[in-house]
């Protein structure tokens, strides 16, 4: 199927502090739609613009196809419009990312986020391929991912330029923590109003605001969804020291992160501050209680524990 893309969304603009979810799971290593539905009230109690599930965060590489259906359709539902919600379309082949796309826009969901693929090696013409197919097979506004840590491919700057030009390509979240890059980004792209970029290093989002960046999808604001939003909130309002005093409370939770294997941290935090989370899947398993000393002094360091 190749929709045209002029059913894009008109206007889109993905901005503001939107929460890398975390997948809630069972001690079984179920989907925990209880927990996820908390969590989603939680967090938009919290002042977060957007949610975006089934990301690195919310471990999408441990997920089956029908699990993501009924991820989708319980965020949607429990939603309920409130704010937007993106989902993680993330696949090795265009083929499956484009499938997975489809189920999103079938599911409701408001926008797309589709990371690079992981494994293999593509050129930046064959992303630039890759990419521009799955937006021509979805009417739903779609967000480049760029998290070379974690995948080896890099979406160098000059493509991602060339893609802003697709028509409902509308943004990219750039994971790689090189500020240079991501400023690269928006300076290439700073001339359209139809695209913008995301910063998805937590310790960069006052950094990234400052240089013209429209927000962040932020794996800590699973943790502390307030102190996330306010880095936002406040330098929108022109009260940066306020933003840049909230960047640095949050940081030394994204630091922490090399407590534990990722994504335990997040959900050993959430379950510090009484918020169900559930385990890791494995093989990634829970914190020694070591580390779990380690990461509660860092939570009451920063105020979110007692």
């Amino acid at each position: 199927m190749n929709k045209s893309t002029t059913q894009n969304k008109v206007g889109f603009r993905p901005r503001g502090v939107i929460p890398a979810v975390i997948t809630p799971l069972t001690p079984e290593g179920k989907f925990n739609a209880k927990a996820m539905r908390k969590l989603i009230n939680y967090l938009i109690d919290g002042g977060v613009h957007g949610l975006f599930v089934v990301g690195t965060t919310g471990e999408f590489y441990g997920l089956s196809y029908e699990e993501k259906r009924e991820i989708f359709q319980v965020v949607m539902d429990e939603t309920r419009q409130r704010v937007p919600v993106y989902a993680g379309t993330n696949g090795i082949t265009t083929r499956e990312s484009v499938e997975l796309t489809q189920l999103a826009e079938q599911c409701g969901v408001d926008a797309v986020s589709v990371l690079t693929p992981m494994f293999i090696s593509p050129s930046q013409e064959q992303l630039i391929t890759h990419y521009t197919t799955i937006a021509q097979n979805t009417s739903l506004p779609v967000l480049l991912y760029n998290n070379p840590p974690k995948t080896g491919v890099n979406l160098a700057a000059a493509t991602v330029a060339k893609l802003a030009a697709v028509l409902n390509i509308v943004s990219i979240k750039d994971s790689s923590g090189d500020l240079t890059l991501t400023t690269e980004y928006i300076r290439l792209t700073r001339d359209r109003d139809d695209f913008n970029v995301l910063v998805g290093r937590d310790t960069l989002i006052y950094g990234a605001l400052c240089y013209g960046a429209a927000g962040s999808i932020a794996a800590c604001a699973n943790v502390a969804p307030r102190l996330c939003a306010d880095i936002y909130d406040k330098f929108i309002a022109g009260d940066r020291e306020g933003s840049l005093n909230a960047q640095f409370t949050l940081a030394p939770l994204r630091i922490a992160f090399t407590i534990g294997t990722f994504p335990a941290v997040i959900k050993e935090s959430l379950s510090l501050l009484g918020i169900e989370a559930g385990p890791c899947m494995e093989p990634v398993g829970p914190m020694t209680p070591e580390e779990r000393v380690k990461l509660r002094q860092v939570l009451i360091g920063m105020g979110l524990l007692k």
